[in-house]
């Protein structure tokens, strides 16, 4: 069958034209011609969105999303609630249950306005995952060129050996050009992303045009399926030593997570998504999702090189005043710039990327880093987990935002996301739980929980810990230098410490002993164990089966 045989079928597209696996070249220029929308609250919903910069073809495409769009519409975010998975999947805030009928009603409305307008559709089938023994077939069907750029960019293409693909296809239908009616459609706003198991549907419809939601919905969609197999699928990133011995990192933004997974010593598997099979670790992705912001170019000169590369794709910058998108190089965007969005990206594949792992794959883990950043100052540097610490902390998912990253932030608040990604986690959290637990004991792996945040006191009173003491714990745990090493318990927080790590001074290893005032740190180290103790109960999980530590 052809696959516009197959998108009639599976959707009812008859009138539309399909623009089919385009070259990068290609969709480059056809996304500056065609992708058309509003990119201003006040502006024309017809206005240009992409843009070439002064290296044209041989340099990056710059993308304006809508203003309302500038990140995942995580709101807007649903599942078909078919009676099969009303009580399998985590329905949430971020994962929202939708009532089968009206999304039926919903997508033959999507249908009928491509239809209508004899829209011209760009088409790019690719992969989720470089193992051919589970990756799943992706079709990305949708009306903007850079939405097609961005898929070729983040997932493998042209995988030998992965079976049944045309049975196990999964399809990404994206029309931005629709506008949903809350009241008609049953959703909350005039967007909607809509995760369709029965059929293996993602719809998005409506203005969700930022980048990454065809990558995050098909990764929740991944999230859903491979766990049933067996398989752990994570938001996190993986790297392989110079020994073959294999460490993943799962951390929120801001703990460090791509910075420490980029070391020169050792070899990327991922930055962002990956899986854990019996045939060890494989990236879910073919390329990176970086942000932008405020981008040390120093700090991450692999990120500041893919800037200027072709191919890539820029995200809501825009160039320094006074100059226009076509007079600048791409050393001249205005990284530090937050009219647009906080969320400014760059997508990039990893061919671009030095020292990685061929075909995205590495062994077997040995070493689970667990990454928070305390701006409350109480956590020790490094802590040694027990498997049952480990999957409390998992499921935890902890760190704390500080004042200046959010708007209305003035001091440390925690955050909690589940499975270190609990938007994008369809199963309730027990299930990725339990798969960690299991693969750990089957390959007998370490884990640690490292914290990049600060010491001496909270937020505006001590130091954030150095990356040089940070690397030196890391490297430790990584070369084993802290299995069986002598340790004390932090009584409050019921954490196993080292009591000597090389290159590390000992004295900074039990965090009571940063503080000038150690009743200060106990009064502190209380409330952090409370709000550790507040979302274990608010998210029900001793239900789930997890066991409290704290």
């Amino acid at each position: 069958m052809t696959f516009q045989a197959d998108l009639e079928k599976l959707l009812g597209l008859k009138t539309v034209t399909y623009k089919y696996n385009l070259s990068k070249p290609e969709l480059f220029h056809e996304a500056i011609a065609n992708d058309k929308g509003r990119v201003r609250r006040d502006g024309p919903s017809d206005a240009q969105k992409a843009f070439a910069t002064k290296l044209g073809v041989d340099g990056p495409l710059v993308y304006y999303t809508d203003p309302d769009c500038t990140g995942r519409r995580t709101k807007d975010t649903y599942a078909v609630k078919w009676p099969e998975v009303a009580d399998q999947l985590w329905f949430k805030a971020d994962l929202n249950g939708y009532d089968p009928d009206q999304y039926q009603s919903l997508l033959k409305r999507v249908v009928a306005h491509l239809n209508d307008k004899q829209a011209a559709l760009y088409v790019k089938d690719v992969f989720m995952g470089s193992d051919p023994d589970f990756a799943v077939p992706y079709r990305f069907v949708g009306e903007y060129a850079t939405h097609a750029m961005f898929v070729d960019n983040m997932f493998p293409k042209n995988l030998e050996g992965v079976k049944d693909v045309d049975a196990r296809r999964w399809t990404m239908i994206n029309v931005p050009s629709f506008e949903c009616v809350p009241e008609r459609d049953g959703c909350r706003a005039e967007a909607a992303v809509i995760i369709d198991t029965r059929n293996k549907i993602c719809l998005v419809a409506g203005r969700a045009d930022y980048c990454g939601v065809n990558k995050k919905t098909i990764f929740t969609v991944g999230n859903y399926l491979l766990p049933l197999e067996g398989r752990l699928s994570m938001h996190c990133s993986a790297n392989v030593g110079e020994k073959g011995d294999g460490a993943i990192l799962f951390g929120l933004s801001g703990t460090g997570k791509t910075t420490l997974s980029a070391d020169a010593s050792r070899r990327l598997i991922g930055d962002d998504e990956t899986i854990w099979s019996d045939n060890g670790l494989c990236n879910l992705e073919g390329g990176c999702y970086a942000k932008l912001i405020d981008l040390d170019k120093q700090a991450e000169p692999v990120i500041a090189a893919a800037m200027s590369q072709a191919g890539t794709i820029i995200e809501n910058v825009p160039p320094l005043p006074g100059k226009t998108m076509a007079e600048c190089h791409p050393d001249e965007l205005d990284l530090s710039d937050r009219s647009i969005a906080e969320n400014t990206r760059l997508s990039y594949p990893l061919d671009v990327v030095p020292n990685t792992m061929p075909n995205g794959r590495g062994p077997h883990p040995q070493t689970i880093v667990l990454l928070t950043a305390d701006a409350f100052g109480v956590l020790p540097p490094i802590s040694i987990l027990e498997p049952k610490d480990v999957m409390y902390h998992f499921v935890s998912g902890f760190t704390a935002r500080v004042a200046g990253t959010e708007v209305g932030v003035t001091e440390p608040q925690p955050t909690f996301s589940a499975c270190f990604g609990g938007p994008f986690m369809a199963h309730k959290p027990n299930v990725y739980a339990e798969l960690l637990a299991k693969k750990m004991q089957q390959n007998q792996a370490r884990c640690i929980l490292l914290n990049t945040g600060w010491s001496g006191g909270p937020y505006g009173v001590g130091k954030r810990m150095s990356l040089k003491i940070t690397r030196a714990l890391l490297n430790a745990a990584l070369n084993g230098e802290l299995d069986g090493v002598e340790t004390e318990v932090q009584p409050i927080l019921n954490l196993k410490m080292p009591k000597a790590c090389p290159g590390v001074p000992s004295e900074i290893l039990n965090p009571r002993n940063t503080w000038t005032d150690p009743a200060a740190y106990d009064a502190s180290a209380t409330k952090l164990r409370d709000m550790f103790r507040d979302n274990f109960t608010k998210k029900g999980f001793a239900a789930f089966g997890i066991e409290a530590r704290i």
